[in-house]
């Protein structure tokens, strides 16, 4: 996949010389041929747009990519690729057509579209054109390249999911990939902060390099710096041969450091220098080395409290956070539960298992204190209970039906609506019966196709 390139930063001369001699001197003119021909310029698929969203000329990628086809009646981009009947930020989504109209500027934002693939990640670059006269907006080209940062299906070696707090940490993700800069990830233990680490490291420029983990939970503050720079012979005794460094093998490529709280203040200024100075020396020997890695570093701690307490050199921090992503917790993208299940299952080579609407329902109500790492141990432990290929409550630990019936005890003593109230009482008549749904019509005392038609709302909801 070509990587993402923005039009600003893109040697484009044609098209500023252009834009200002053939583009209209007054919104009330059409759009030129050449504007046709700085689409079809692009390789990815690029539109013109009006100021109320309309497309109004398309390259041919747009139109292999989304199916797109002109008609005499106008067409919007958010209908296209999005498939809303309203604009991106009236759906819950930043529209990059808004912001660039506010601001007058580029505009660049990470979305979901519609693909005869089905939903891919895109990144989305709005570019303004201007009325050389008036200086007023009056059209934008829009260009779209497919991102490889995640995807709303299941995958053995990709990000996965769609909920906005999901999105959002992609969107910084994909923003420093590219870059050198240091990151610092926060966020709760099992968030999955390596495979983040993992995902910026792929779409860099390092990407051909080797990605080294390092747990600094586990390495014993005596073995730090030898593990860190490595050793010389006769260093220390059992120093018997020459050992390079996590530091060296990481040459070329990204050096992860997992933890990064649980260094040691001795240690902590060890890793200062090297980030200051980027050259370090093997223990035992007198001879520098030049450092070159990108650092990535990960912690569930509040570092700042750290600092305050003083287990925590502030002057590293700030060396360390140039750019913090936070990871939202599961509890906070449940939207991505079912899309993570499949992708545990496929890895589990359990793609033969599914789980029941009930107990999905019970995950949905359940707060993963232990995030992604708890659901993977859920599910694993759940195929193995299964006997007929079916996940059923049953077969979910004590601890998500306990808190998920506390949870819906306490939520059924608080006035609801009657829509919200009837759904509650369906998922839970759903779970009585076994999804055998045609004794559950019966004892509702509806058809059957009613009784599929309240599902199917249920399902909306989800």
């Amino acid at each position: 996949m070509r990587p993402f390139v923005p039009i600003a930063s893109r040697k484009l001369p044609f098209l500023t010389c252009r834009a200002q001699r053939f583009l209209p001197l007054s919104a009330a003119m059409q759009p030129s041929n050449e504007i046709q021909a700085i689409l079809n310029s692009f390789r990815e698929p690029s539109i013109l747009l009006s100021l109320d969203y309309e497309i109004l000329m398309a390259n041919s990628a747009y139109r292999s990519v989304y199916g797109f086809i002109e008609k005499k009646r106008a067409a919007r981009c958010y209908q296209v690729s999005h498939r809303y009947s309203v604009p991106c930020d009236m759906a819950g989504e930043s529209c990059p057509l808004k912001q660039s109209l506010e601001t007058g500027e580029n505009t660049r934002v990470l979305h979901i579209h519609h693909t005869p693939r089905g939903k891919e990640y895109v990144n989305v670059e709005m570019w303004p054109i201007k009325d050389p006269d008036t200086d007023e907006v009056v059209f934008f080209i829009e260009r779209m390249c497919p991102s490889d940062v995640a995807t709303t299906m299941s995958s053995r070696d990709r990000l996965v999911g769609h909920a906005p707090s999901f999105q959002k940490m992609l969107a910084l993700v994909e923003r420093v990939a590219r870059s050198d800069t240091n990151v610092l990830l926060l966020g709760e233990s099992g968030t999955g902060k390596e495979l983040v680490a993992e995902t910026i490291h792929r779409l860099s420029d390092r990407k051909n390099e080797a990605f080294v983990p390092v747990e600094c939970t586990g390495l014993p503050e005596t073995l730090f710096e030898s593990e860190l720079f490595g050793y010389v012979k006769g260093a220390f005794t059992g120093a018997e041969a020459n050992k390079p460094g996590l530091v060296e093998a990481a040459r070329g490529g990204t050096l992860f450091l997992d933890e990064i709280g649980d260094i040691p203040l001795s240690d902590q200024v060890k890793l200062l220098r090297l980030l200051e100075t980027r050259h370090y020396r093997r223990v035992g020997s007198n001879d520098w080395q030049e450092a070159d890695f990108r650092l990535i570093c990960a912690t569930h701690k509040d570092l700042s409290q750290m600092i305050a307490s003083g287990s925590f050199r502030e002057d590293l921090y700030y060396r360390l956070s140039v750019f913090e992503i936070m990871l939202p917790p599961l509890r906070d993208r449940l939207d991505d539960l079912q899309a993570l299940i499949a992708t545990i299952l496929e890895r589990l080579t359990a793609t033969h298992v599914t789980f029941s609407d009930d107990s999905l329902e019970y995950l949905r109500r359940y707060g993963f204190p232990g995030n992604i790492r708890e659901l993977r141990n859920i599910v694993e432990r759940a195929v193995i209970l299964s006997d007929d290929g079916i996940v059923r409550p049953k077969h979910l630990p004590e601890r998500c039906r306990v808190q998920s019936d506390r949870m819906e005890s306490e939520a059924a003593l608080r006035i609801v609506p009657l829509k919200e109230a009837e759904q509650r009482y369906l998922r839970k008549a759903l779970a009585s019966y076994q999804g055998d749904r045609k004794k559950l019509a019966a004892a509702l005392g509806i058809s059957e196709r009613a009784l599929y038609r309240k599902l199917a709302a249920l399902k909306d909801q989800k």
